[in-house]
């Protein structure tokens, strides 16, 4: 049976549009998807779903297909704001922020932040909400490993992160996942652009318990705070609010083990985990 394209309505989403650019560009090439999937290295199947917008773009999908056609920076351009699509409405605010922000501050009492996760990690993470099908885990592990890209730009944010001791000694996968986490993590506890504290649990009870907090530093100096909590997160803007946030974080900071000293405990943590399947003791 021959293939027949389903018809698009590219006005829907940045995501539909991405799709209906990709098929336009290929049939102006007189390609066939299994043409343009031997030229990107990629899979008719995923290429199709991605035209119907069935599929998100992996993150290397688009600067190939502005290879391939010599659209310069179209296709990138396009995935920028696709990408964002994948979150809740109430989040998006924020994530124009943090995409810009020059430095990025955060607490996460639970489990490391979305930042610090390799794709192992935030696969597992997002498994638990149970609410997700596989596919849409899929797509937001993607969409999460495309918000690291600016860490390995050529100018980063700074990024401070104070984890908490119960996320470190959770584990979210198998033990060898999570090691591989945990030696990530020790790789970017002092560098010039990132450091992390671990907030151990003999520091006893605190403020930021209940949930996670985010400080973004904008390039003009403006400050905005994101508080979350199990079902909704709040993004404080007025510079009273965040003034208050910030306070808070800075007691939490002071509070934290140094960076040696957490360096110390991720890696003591690390090497309980090995690679058999048997939970460390």
């Amino acid at each position: 049976m021959a293939f027949k394209p389903q018809p698009l309505n590219p006005y829907l989403s940045a995501r539909h549009y991405f799709g209906s650019e990709q098929r336009r560009h290929r049939e102006l090439a007189g390609l066939s998807l299994v043409q343009l999937a031997d030229i990107l290295n990629s899979s008719k199947s995923a290429l199709a779903r991605i035209e119907t917008a069935e599929l998100m773009p992996p993150p290397d999908i688009p600067d190939r297909l502005d290879a391939a056609f010599g659209t310069d920076a179209h296709f990138h351009g396009l995935y920028e704001l696709a990408k964002k699509e994948i979150h809740p409405d109430q989040y998006r605010r924020y994530m124009d922020f943090e995409s810009k922000a020059e430095v990025i501050e955060q607490y996460e009492p639970q489990a490391l932040p979305g930042l610090l996760q390799t794709e192992a990690y935030a696969r597992e993470n997002l498994r638990c909400q149970r609410d997700l099908t596989e596919e849409q885990v899929e797509q937001r592990v993607m969409a999460r490993m495309a918000r690291q890209e600016r860490q390995r730009s050529d100018a980063p944010p700074f990024r401070w992160a104070i984890i908490d001791e119960a996320a470190l000694r959770r584990r979210m996968g198998s033990p060898a996942a999570m090691r591989e986490q945990l030696a990530s993590l020790l790789a970017q506890v002092n560098t010039p652009d990132s450091s992390i504290q671990v907030m151990p649990f003999s520091a006893g009870f605190h403020s930021f318990m209940g949930g996670s907090l985010t400080l973004l530093t904008l390039p003009d100096g403006a400050q905005v705070a994101y508080e979350e909590g199990i079902k909704a997160g709040h993004l404080y803007e007025g510079p009273g609010a965040v003034k208050k946030w910030r306070r808070q974080y800075e007691v939490l900071r002071a509070n934290a083990l140094s960076l040696p000293e957490s360096a110390l405990m991720i890696r003591t943590v690390m090497e309980g985990y090995s690679s058999c399947d048997t939970p460390p003791s």
